[in-house]
């Protein structure tokens, strides 16, 4: 036999070769159910592994965190400039009952409001809603030009700007302490909070591109079945109804973005 021509050293041992599987074949998708405040309530599907042994499907979904742009949601591309953030709470069959878990300005539309010869007022507070939610809200507005004014920058002063700032907190605490969160997000949406500092702030100093830019969920309730399917409840009067923007510019005096 020549040199280096062992044909042992070809063959290798039974049971090393794996079979490759995909993976794919393990896994099942689930709808995903937005509440009924918003027009569109199928946002998606999503991914899981079927259920194996003690591994339960439904327990790996429940938790989950889902991003959608509120253009998709409200089928208006208006809102383009808003995400809201959904939390899995319950499997229902093959779909997953969502409700709401936060909110924020997109990057691209925050960096459009900032520019120069302007001040940049900010606030944050953390609130609890009637319903036992714990929220933590941040508010952002800009200066504005006077009417008739001739000088280009609009820099407030910092005593004005510490009164601003705390008409910011003051609304933001009664809206949220006086309303539930299902309440709370039909404000959001619209932008009325923001709507009403700019219109009450005007005597200080005058606003605009004021926004609640984030919404955090820092602490919930014990999960509670029946609550949850409130949020999905067609019939419910208070949820999936539109709000009128002309309506609303009319008891404001200032324009609904």
């Amino acid at each position: 036999m020549a040199f280096g021509k062992n044909p042992k050293l070809g063959k290798g041992r039974k049971g090393n070769k794996k079979k490759i599987v995909d993976p794919f074949t393990r896994k099942e998708w689930y709808d995903i159910k937005a509440p009924t405040l918003f027009a569109k309530t199928k946002v998606g599907m999503t991914l899981v592994n079927r259920t194996a042994g003690t591994k339960i499907a439904s327990d790996s979904l429940k938790g989950r965190i889902i991003e959608v742009n509120l253009a998709d949601l409200n089928e208006n591309e208006d809102k383009s400039y808003r995400n809201i953030k959904l939390k899995v709470q319950d499997i229902q069959g093959r779909d997953c009952m969502t409700d709401f878990y936060g909110m924020a300005l997109t990057t691209d539309k925050l960096r459009s409001l900032v520019r120069k010869w302007q001040s940049l007022i900010e606030a944050n507070i953390e609130v609890k809603t009637t319903d036992g939610y714990t929220l933590r809200l941040f508010c952002i507005g800009f200066t504005d030009k006077r009417d008739n004014q001739i000088r280009k920058t609009s820099y407030a002063q910092t005593s004005q700007v510490k009164q601003i700032r705390r008409k910011m907190l003051d609304i933001m605490t009664e809206e949220v302490t006086t309303s539930n969160l299902k309440d709370l997000v039909l404000k959001f949406i619209p932008n009325t909070i923001g709507t009403r500092i700019q219109k009450e702030c005007q005597g200080i100093y005058p606003l605009k591109d004021v926004y609640i830019r984030k919404v955090k969920l820092l602490k919930a309730p014990k999960f509670d079945l029946y609550k949850l399917m409130e949020w999905h409840d067609a019939s419910n009067v208070s949820a999936g109804k539109k709000v009128n923007v002309k309506e609303q510019e009319q008891d404001t005096g200032a324009k609904v973005e």
